[in-house]
């Protein structure tokens, strides 16, 4: 299993339009993806316009090429790109301790 990590800035005053907009896009585009695992999003106490977004997928691949070259990645961009204050910063790690 890979987990991506998304750390998300978005513009300000938009936290519950885009907490709206991204449980949809999360549960009706994402979920339906081939290799998806689980998600959850967490928002930033100290800094309200950051969002961490956790996914899991079955392999890097899954989400690289599967789901970034899919229409699905068209549509979840549409939704939940026009939040973004800046470009998120996505990385993809590897449990090594549980």
């Amino acid at each position: 299993m890979v987990i991506e990590l998304a750390d998300i800035r978005i513009h300000a005053d938009q936290k519950e339009h885009f907490e709206k907009t991204i449980s949809y896009a999360l549960q009706n585009i994402l979920s339906k993806s081939t290799g998806f695992v689980n998600y959850e999003i967490s928002h930033s106490i100290e800094s309200p316009e950051r969002y961490v977004l956790r996914v899991c997928w079955e392999t890097v691949e899954h989400h690289t090429t599967g789901f970034r070259q899919s229409a699905n990645y068209q549509e979840w961009q549409k939704l939940v790109s026009p939040f973004f204050a800046q470009r998120p910063i996505v990385e993809h790690f590897e449990i090594v301790v549980r």
